[in-house]
């Protein structure tokens, strides 16, 4: 990506496989519609503002990225071609995070890699190194809130509680899937796009349209215990769906923000919300642990356990949760695998942007 704009395909020299590594040929790659397409607008605080790792914080200086951009993405998955390292044997089909393109050299020591389970669709190795264990990284804030360090499962802090999951985008439905797969009471997803309600129906979940009337309204009548939900996460990166998630939970309920606002959050009115409901919020965390974790400041096995989670769930749950939107090196799209009906009710739906 050489600016805002500006997208190119461009052809890089092949390096030779070293002693150590190992090749990887592109099966498919994901599209991520939010962080990728803040790269294309310019809108990415990256772009911006200076990232201090030590701190944790943007501060005002040199940007940290800068065009042109080179590895754009983060959902992959390939085919072992070449290896010269016992980490990884040849043929082995692993989820990755490089990037799209047709192919990667990769080194064990530095690139982090989960091999898929032979009886899992590649296609939905997609979610299994990055996006799904973001989704998952939600749940585990929402069980660190009720136990601290001392979280033993995904389904801790949703087990036999009602959730809400504002937005049915890619995270959204990731979350609300999991949530529902370990254990809630209740899963209820709201958005105003009808396509996507669509989805999140065919994938077996409650779907409620928030321009359909006062959805805190609606949720807190039909959860009259609290009232309200025990727990809400925040899964679209516009102000006016924080602002929703913020009026959905019951007293001293948790709101766990997963969303990217590119543009901001100036609408979102903390007045009218947290002085009436007293709820308690926390924020995701893409790459790190998760809030309470014992290792805190070694993430990759906090990593490598959400990425099994992810594989698990995606091997039990079948084609469910198979993506229209994954393009394939090998062929220009990839069809649907829903159950008979589901398909034909998201026939065009699963391209969530």
């Amino acid at each position: 990506m050489s600016g805002p704009g500006t997208v190119e395909v461009q052809r890089v020299k092949r390096e030779p496989v070293r002693d150590g590594t190992f090749r990887v040929n592109t099966l498919y790659s994901g599209v991520s519609a939010g962080t990728e397409l803040s790269y294309v607008k310019g809108t990415n605080p990256y772009l911006s503002a200076s990232w201090d790792a030590a701190l944790g914080l943007f501060r005002p200086g040199e940007p940290s990225t800068v065009y042109p951009v080179t590895r754009l993405g983060y959902m992959e998955v390939g085919r072992v071609a070449e290896s010269a390292t016992p980490a990884v044997r040849e043929g082995a089909v692993v989820a990755m995070a490089y990037g799209h393109r047709t192919g990667y050299l990769a080194d064990p020591l530095t690139d982090r890699f989960v091999p898929l389970p032979p009886d899992l669709d590649p296609i939905l190795g997609v979610y299994v190194a990055h996006a799904g264990p973001i989704c998952a990284n939600g749940l585990l804030h929402a069980a660190a809130d009720l136990y601290g360090p001392g979280v033993r499962d995904l389904g801790d802090g949703i087990r036999g509680r009602r959730v809400a999951v504002v937005g049915a985008g890619l995270v959204g439905l990731l979350t609300a899937l999991f949530a529902s797969r370990h254990g809630a009471q209740e899963v209820v997803v709201l958005d105003e796009t009808s396509r996507r309600r669509a989805v999140a129906e065919a994938l077996g979940l409650a779907a409620l349209n928030p321009a359909g009337g006062d959805p805190a309204v609606a949720l807190k009548t039909r959860w009259r215990a609290g009232p309200g939900a025990d727990v809400v996460f925040q899964c679209r990166g516009r102000a006016a769906a924080l602002h929703l998630a913020l009026r959905l939970p019951r007293p001293q309920g948790t709101v766990i923000d997963l969303a990217f606002y590119q543009g901001g959050a100036d609408a979102v009115r903390l007045g009218r919300s947290s002085t009436t409901t007293g709820w308690r919020c926390g924020a995701r965390r893409s790459a790190g642990c998760r809030a309470g974790c014992r290792r805190r400041g070694t993430g990759t096995g906090c990593r490598r356990r959400r990425s099994r989670c992810c594989a698990s769930a995606a091997r039990r749950s079948g084609g469910i949760w198979s993506p229209r939107w994954c393009r394939s090196t090998r062929r220009r799209a990839c069809s649907p695998t829903l159950p008979r009906g589901a398909a034909r009710r998201c026939r065009r739906s699963w391209r969530v942007e």
